[in-house]
């Protein structure tokens, strides 16, 4: 398949794979980007499900997107939506899905649960409010301070956020503020790690769980012992190139989820 690329982003992992610290590693010499949107400008004559004028998104990691045009085997390639924002679909296959695997996978969430994240203003964190929003699922979304906070919390609230603060709020009495009206979390997000991590963790439920996969602050998670003692709080991590793989159907790369969480 001969593909036009329209818009590709760049992640922190893509930045991670060029240092070589990332997971998985192209073989060089290589071309950046694992996300992206192109358009189909030929298709080989064994070709089955693809035509000129879709568009198209990587299968799986490492297509390498940081290019004008490529040709790729059909089997790496997803059809997506034609009518939808290019930056939209240019940003699909890791940010949305990441947030949707997480909020369907390790609890189960019912309308007026609630969870809470850090990095809230990241590409994952702001697709969670999104979908949480329409499960009707609580968030607490934790943020670092900044000069431009109250435009910052206008724009993730416009989203569907129900409560940002910053990570400084999260240590402060007033927290118990917000648990008067909805019930504390039983999830956690994680991408920073540090410090965020150990005070969200203190506003967890019982038996929740917190899933990490990031780590901004290059910090360790550093837990308190009578959290897992005492409250029996549940660490996991997730990836989603690992879930990818775990879940492939057969030739044709990747089966998305068409069902909504609730």
């Amino acid at each position: 398949v001969h593909v036009k690329m329209l818009a590709a982003p760049i992640n922190p992992a893509d930045i991670n794979m060029i240092q070589g610290t990332y997971a998985i590693l192209s073989p060089l010499p290589a071309v950046g980007g694992n996300e992206g949107v192109g358009e189909v400008l030929e298709v080989g004559s064994r070709v089955a499900a693809l035509k000129p004028g879709d568009w198209v998104i990587p299968a799986t990691s490492g297509l390498g997107t940081w290019r004008t045009q490529g040709v790729f085997p059909e089997r790496m390639l997803l059809k997506v939506p034609s009518d939808i924002p290019v930056l939209c679909a240019a940003t699909l296959s890791v940010n949305p899905c990441t947030a949707y695997r997480m909020l369907a996978d390790f609890e189960t969430l019912a309308p007026g649960d609630s969870i809470i994240q850090n990095a809230a203003n990241s590409g994952v964190g702001q697709a969670v409010i999104q979908i949480a929003k329409a499960s009707g699922i609580k968030t607490i979304n934790v943020v670092r301070d900044r000069p431009d906070l109250p435009k910052l919390v206008e724009r993730l609230m416009a989203l569907g956020a129900d409560h940002v603060v910053t990570e400084e709020m999260l240590r402060k009495p007033e927290m118990k503020d917000i648990f008067k009206s909805i019930p504390k979390p039983r999830l956690a997000l994680n991408c920073v790690g540090g410090k965020s991590t150990t005070e969200m963790l203190r506003h967890l439920q019982p038996k929740g769980t917190m899933v990490t996969y990031g780590g901004m602050a290059k910090q360790p998670v550093m837990v308190p012992v009578s959290a897992f003692i005492f409250r029996d709080v549940r660490l996991r991590g997730f990836w989603i190139t690992q879930w990818r793989k775990d879940h492939e159907q057969g030739e044709l790369g990747v089966s998305f989820p068409t069902q909504p969480i609730l």
